[in-house]
C-alpha cells in the first residue's frame, strides 16, 4: 500500500443530474476518499472544473480567460469536497495555487507537506494557477512537489485502451505501459505534459476507474499501471 498519494478526480465526477453539482456525488467521492486516508495514508486531491466550464472548450472565445474560468470552477469543487470531508469529521484542507484568502489558503509545499504529515487531506485547487496546461499536469506538478509515491488517475474508464472501448469493441485493455509507449503510440491516458513530468521525476501512474479507489491503493490488479519497467 502506498504512504502517500496525489489522487486526480475529474470535475465530472461530482456532477449532478439537473445542474453542475451533485453534492451526493461529492459526498460519495469523499466517503470513498476518507475510507483510504483512515486507514493511515496520506492523501493529496486535485480535482477538475469540467462539470463547470473547461479552459480548452474556449472555441473562437479567449483561451487564457477560459482557463481563469476553469480555476475558478476547481476551486469551487475543491471546496464542496472539503464540506463533505468536514462534515464527515475528516479534517481537510484547500490549498489555492491562486491566491484568494477569503476562501482558501495559498498553496507552498512545506504547508502541503505539513498538512499531510498530520494526517489532513489536502484539496489543491486552481490547477497549477497557470492558463495552458490542464488540471492533470497540475496533478502531476503538486504529486512531484509533496514527494508521493504515486499519481492516481481516476478516470471514466477502468483503464486504458488502445482505442475507446465504446466504439472500438476490439480495443487492447493494457494493464501496463511505459512512459514511452504511451508518448508514441498517442495512447489517451492523460496529456504529454504530465506523462513527460512523470516520466522525468520516475512517478508511476495509475489510471482507474474511481469505483475502484480502494483496490487501486491496495496495489491490486487494478487499472492500468504507467512506469519506466519494460
Amino acid at each position: 500500500m502506498y504512504k502517500r498519494i496525489l489522487l486526480k478526480i475529474s470535475g465530472e465526477a461530482l456532477m449532478g443530474d439537473n445542474g453542475p453539482i451533485g453534492f451526493e456525488k461529492v459526498e460519495k467521492t469523499a466517503r470513498s476518499i476518507a475510507a483510504i486516508a483512515q486507514k493511515g495514508m496520506e492523501v493529496g486531491v486535485v480535482v477538475g472544473g469540467g462539470n463547470i466550464i473547461r479552459g480548452r472548450d474556449a472555441g473562437q472565445h479567449d483561451r487564457n480567460r477560459r482557463d481563469h474560468m476553469g480555476m475558478l470552477a476547481t476551486a469551487i469543487n475543491a471546496l464542496a469536497l472539503q464540506d463533505a470531508f468536514e462534515g464527515m469529521g475528516v479534517k481537510a484542507a484547500v490549498l489555492s495555487a491562486v491566491d484568494m484568502d477569503r476562501f482558501c489558503d495559498p498553496f507552498s509545499s512545506r504547508r502541503a507537506k505539513e498538512l499531510l504529515s498530520a494526517k489532513t487531506i489536502v484539496i489543491f485547487a486552481c490547477g497549477s494557477g497557470c492558463p495552458f496546461f490542464s488540471t492533470d499536469t497540475a496533478a502531476a506538478l503538486r504529486a512531484a512537489e509533496i514527494g508521493a509515491d504515486a499519481l492516481l488517475l481516476a478516470k471514466n474508464v477502468d483503464a486504458i485502451y488502445s482505442a475507446d472501448p465504446k466504439t472500438h469493441p476490439e480495443a487492447v485493455r493494457y494493464s501496463h505501459l511505459t512512459y514511452e509507449k504511451v508518448i508514441q503510440d498517442n495512447l489517451k491516458a492523460t496529456d504529454l505534459t504530465a506523462i513527460t513530468l512523470c516520466r522525468e521525476q520516475e512517478l508511476p501512474i495509475l489510471c482507474f476507474a474511481l469505483d475502484k479507489l480502494e483496490q487501486a491503493v491496495e496495489c491490486e490488479n487494478v487499472g492500468t499501471l504507467i512506469d519506466s519497467r519494460p
